[in-house]
């Protein structure tokens, strides 16, 4: 047994993606009281967030860079520490330059440990020699989740944002001491320029993964106006679209492995977009509340395994070296979910927002158009097709 293939090696692996989605579902209920204790208006606060998503994306392209050569270890361990480290800076900035900065190292930790415990997860992956991904992406979820609804009760106890903060922040850096010593400690060094623009299945994959995360981010940004913009369901009542749709995508995602396991990644790339595509047909057909929550969870099923085959697909490639390609493909979905929702709402104002979400469904049948292609090994066979 490799060290890669060692159980304490996938639990670290697992405890990195844990913190890397609690860190940044840690700060959502810290908005608010930043933008009051800021005396900033909305405007303002945009611009501030935008600094978080500049920081992730500059970090996320270094971070290919960095792994080709160091090996992903040293960068998830920076990035799980930098932010639990940064987290209560985002509470103490005195001013909008302070937390403009600390968003920048926010999000730079974050875009960090992105990258690098997704090629972590592949050679991990590799190593076992059977579908692990999905799970390692059901940590993430579940980070997200536990993040969230701690720092909402901490707050919701009045202790303060501060101390709910340097809680959360302990809580991270237990799992990361935990993760330190069982992550792998060298990646074999990865042949050729450190840096090739993308090209090819690259390319593909890039594209595939932007509408994969822009789906994600119009549900969470968009679904709830859509319902309540039908009358399918009372204003006070709106958020629970996106609830059942991540549910769906956490549940997807833990038993994913298992299912790509049995069909393989081309059928789990078909099946899962169609799933999709059929659940924003019956969400944007319903006449009623349980027929568009079951629209939610459709997608939410459909959606959950896809993100994970295209990073296995960044694994196969030989265009490039492993971790850059992993970089370019974690940068696209960012993008899909920093830019693509904005997007939506300029079709949503020209066209009405159910016309937005038709145009995603047609994105998606492009995922199912390109399963073949994408997961074709080198050879020119289809990668655990039964």
């Amino acid at each position: 047994m490799t060290s890669a293939d060692r159980p304490e090696t996938r639990l670290a692996t697992r405890l990195s993606f844990l913190v890397a989605g609690f860190g940044i579902a840690c700060w959502a209920p810290l908005v608010p009281f930043a933008k009051e204790r800021l005396a900033v208006d909305d405007g303002t606060l945009g611009l501030l967030l935008l600094s978080l998503g500049i920081g992730s994306v500059v970090a996320m392209l270094a971070t290919g860079i960095l792994s080709a050569r160091y090996g992903s270890r040293p960068i998830i361990i920076a990035g799980g520490i930098g932010l639990a480290l940064v987290l209560p800076l985002l509470v103490m900035a005195a001013s909008p330059a302070m937390l403009a900065l600390a968003l920048l190292a926010f999000g730079a930790a974050l875009g960090s440990i992105d990258v690098a415990v997704n090629i972590h997860a592949v050679e991990v992956e590799r190593a076992a020699g059977r579908p692990l991904m999905s799970g390692f992406h059901a940590l993430f979820s579940i980070g997200g989740f536990a993040g969230s609804a701690l720092m909402t009760a901490l707050l919701s106890l009045h202790l303060g944002a501060l101390a709910s903060s340097l809680i959360c922040s302990v809580l991270m850096l237990i799992a990361m001491g935990l993760a330190w010593p069982r992550l792998l400690r060298s990646a074999p060094a990865q042949e050729g320029p450190l840096f090739v623009l993308p090209r090819g299945r690259v390319l593909l994959l890039a594209l595939l993964a932007a509408i994969t995360f822009l789906v994600e981010g119009a549900v969470l940004d968009w679904g709830a106006l859509l319902i309540i913009g039908a009358a399918l369901v009372p204003e006070a009542q709106g958020g629970i679209g996106y609830i059942v749709f991540s549910i769906a995508m956490t549940a997807g995602r833990l038993g994913g492995d298992a299912v790509v396991a049995r069909i393989g990644d081309r059928a789990t790339l078909s099946w899962g977009s169609l799933l999709a595509i059929a659940g924003f047909a019956v969400l944007l057909t319903a006449q009623g509340a349980a027929l568009a929550i079951a629209g939610f969870l459709l997608i939410g099923l459909g959606a959950s395994n896809l993100v994970p085959v295209l990073f296995r697909g960044a694994a196969k490639q030989t265009a490039m070296p492993v971790g850059v390609a992993v970089a370019a493909i974690t940068t696209a979905g960012y993008a899909g979910i920093l830019v693509g929702p904005a997007g939506i709402g300029f079709v949503a104002h020209a066209g009405g927002l159910a016309t937005a979400f038709w145009m995603l469904a047609a994105l998606m049948c492009l995922v199912t158009l390109s399963a073949g292609t994408v997961t074709a090994t080198p050879g020119g066979t289809r990668h655990g097709t039964p």
